[in-house]
């Protein structure tokens, strides 16, 4: 049973040999980068039949799109639909040694005790262990705790917001008022916060003030507690669904990526992050792995890359997504429990 795909496809099914000799040719291909005989097939892939009928049955495979012969070779290497029926249906994702996860769990322990950079720590342990680009996305800035608040009278209607979240990260925002306030109406206002939510993630304190808004209402009045639920929402800047990019420099080592100037499109498009931005963005709404092969992400600059994407959390939402991008030719039974794996273990360090 392959990982989940956002992709829908509406692949034919293939019959036992076929499938053998498509997962034994992708493999192979993804292995040493060079078209695949029948004879290799014939040796590698187990089946007791003759060299005759493996021809006969890639001659199947072309017709049918899943893989194709370069040049003049008379090796075959999987299309994109080849390697998205092998990742739906036959990849079968390796058991991360026992060391190999210890490793990864102690260099994400130890980038956590970096808590300002954790997030470009492990976006540079991504790509240093697939030896691609690793990418993570910026936690999203309403699952951060709110630790204390304060409304701070400005000149006029202007009101300085200060907020402490997670350990000791201060925010700070000005408001304008429809009137001036007091600072003793103030003070009450961050008091009924800081006394009812004070510890939860602004997601919660934003839901428990909506809760709240009648006790709100008559301890502060209508216009502070609106001010209330305002100061915790998410600001919607930027960097709540920027990207940390790190091992650009990595994908230069893959010739299939294409020419020069294809790799430079790449790279001039990692350094702006708008069009990965969005495509990650798409991942937050989808469970598990996820798999996009050539131009299944929609991303033009990626047509001749594959992008392994999974979400991390914190206490059970949704809190961003990371992943790696590479060659089509990467290995995914590989890549695939590692990108998991970091996710799972960049969501946990986030809760500590």
């Amino acid at each position: 049973m392959g990982p989940e795909s956002r992709i829908e496809t509406d692949l034919p099914s293939l019959n036992a040999r076929q499938a053998t000799l498509l997962k034994t040719l992708v493999e192979q291909f993804i292995a040493d980068g060079r078209p695949v005989g029948s004879s290799t097939l014939l040796a590698r892939s187990g089946l007791g039949v003759s060299a005759a009928t493996v021809r006969s049955i890639m001659v199947d495979l072309a017709e049918q799109g899943y893989v194709s012969a370069p040049h003049s070779s008379s090796g075959r290497v999987p299309t994109v639909r080849g390697y998205r029926f092998f990742v739906d249906s036959l990849l079968e994702p390796e058991q991360l040694a026992a060391p190999a996860a210890r490793e990864l769990r102690s260099k994400l322990h130890a980038a956590h005790r970096r808590h300002e950079q954790f997030t470009s720590d492990a976006s540079a342990l991504l790509a240093d262990l697939t030896r691609m680009a690793g990418i993570v996305s910026v936690p999203r800035s309403d699952l951060r705790l709110l630790r204390q608040i304060e409304f701070l009278p400005l000149s006029g209607r202007r009101v300085l917001v200060v907020m402490v979240v997670d350990r000791d990260e201060v925010q700070n925002r000005v408001i304008e008022l429809r009137r001036e306030y007091p600072r003793e109406a103030l003070e009450r206002a961050a008091a009924f916060i800081n006394r009812t939510a004070a510890g939860r993630h602004l997601f919660e304190v934003a839901e428990r003030l909506r809760k709240e808004v009648e006790a709100a209402r008559a301890a502060v009045g209508a216009e502070l507690a609106a001010l209330m639920q305002q100061a915790v929402s998410p600001t919607g800047s930027a960097g709540d669904d920027g990207l940390v990019i790190a091992g650009e420099p990595n994908l230069l080592a893959f010739a299939e990526i294409g020419s020069r100037e294809r790799l430079g499109a790449l790279l001039h498009a990692l350094d702006r992050k708008q069009e990965i931005a969005g495509l990650f963005r798409k991942c937050l709404d989808a469970e598990g792995v996820q798999i996009f092969i050539g131009r299944e992400s929609g991303v033009a600059v990626l047509d001749e890359c594959s992008v392994v994407t999974a979400p991390y959390h914190v206490d059970g939402e949704v809190a961003g997504v990371l992943g790696v991008i590479g060659p089509t030719r990467m290995a995914y039974q590989r890549i695939v429990p590692l990108v998991s794996l970091t996710a799972e273990m960049f969501g946990s360090g986030l809760k500590t």
